[in-house]
């Protein structure tokens, strides 16, 4: 099949991978413009350009794609589908029609559930322990198009956004060859979503990671892994930040205060939550400082007991 690959980042690469194992020709590749990162701000190509360049696939970066330029210089290719994954614009009617097998996403969740920019994140973070890959055709609304094909994948108790996105992606490159040879063979049947069960995974923001102490202890240890590596989960002692690196969910001690902090023996730093609740924090980072063990942090500030939130 000629296909035309929309993807930015590193999630986008194993579909990459697996349509040019499965022998699909890939007429290009379009990607977001190179992006200044790092201290120095030096541009830097999103992975699917270091992809394709070394393989000779053409590589296409506008800054705009609803302004009809795009859809002319791909329709010149005659492409037979455009793949999306991880892509980060929305498309318009002019690229979702140009094919004739249309736009086919692959997206990081069980859609209808957390449709938009942050799905694996927000699954971890709600305590999730499913999720999976969709194969959907586009459409015009945000993660709204029938779906193709669904494959589920375990969230692991100790995975984070870092640890399940490669496992996610490398699934979903799968998912995208074993949805396209049916859909040569006819053999794709579109299922429409529920809308009713729709839930929005939202682009993150620096207070996501902010730690309300008054919520259940499993919760804010799910939202530590769900938002690690950014925004991370991270809280405050006497005006400076803190974040909390690893932790994990335990019972309280009763009638102890939300945010309240102490050194557990030999542990780390227990810290009371919501409804009696306790964090135990392991590995922390002080602002400033370097990643330390808990029980280390506690020894440098020379007491065993202080309110975390303050």
């Amino acid at each position: 099949m000629r296909i035309v690959f929309m993807g930015t980042p590193a999630f986008a690469v194993p579909c990459l991978d697996a349509l040019a194992a499965a022998g699909h020709e890939l007429l290009a590749v379009v990607a977001q413009p190179d992006r200044p990162a790092g201290r120095g701000g030096a541009l830097r190509a999103p992975a699917t350009k270091v992809w394709a360049e070394p393989r000779g696939v053409p590589v296409l970066q506008p800054q705009k794609v609803r302004d009809g330029r795009l859809a002319a210089e791909l329709a010149a290719l005659r492409p037979d589908l455009l793949a999306v994954a991880a892509y980060g614009r929305i498309l318009g009617p002019d690229l979702l029609t140009l094919a004739p097998h249309g736009a086919i996403n692959v997206h990081g969740s069980l859609l209808p559930r957390y449709r938009g920019a942050a799905p694996i994140q927000w699954a971890i973070a709600e305590g999730e322990r499913e999720t999976g890959v969709s194969i959907m055709q586009m459409d015009e609304g945000l993660d709204t198009g029938d779906v193709l094909l669904q494959r589920a994948l375990e969230i692991r108790p100790d995975d984070t956004a870092d640890t399940l996105a490669p496992r996610l992606a490398a699934l979903g490159g799968a998912a995208l060859v074993e949805a396209l040879a049916l859909l040569e063979r006819d053999a794709l049947v579109p299922v429409k979503q529920d809308a009713s069960r729709a839930t929005l995974a939202r682009i993150l923001v620096k207070d996501d990671g902010r730690i309300d102490w008054s919520a259940p202890a499993a919760r804010i240890a799910d939202r530590l892994r769900g938002f690690t590596p950014w925004p991370g989960a991270f809280t405050t002692l006497e005006g400076r930040m803190v974040k909390l690196l690893e932790a994990r969910a335990e019972a309280g001690e009763p009638g102890a205060a939300p945010g309240a902090a102490r050194r557990l023996a030999g542990r780390g730093l227990l810290v009371a939550c919501g409804g009696g609740s306790a964090l135990v924090v392991t590995r922390l980072q002080p602002e400033g400082k370097p990643a330390q063990d808990a029980l280390a942090f506690l020894n440098g500030l020379r007491r065993d007991a202080f309110s975390l939130g303050t």
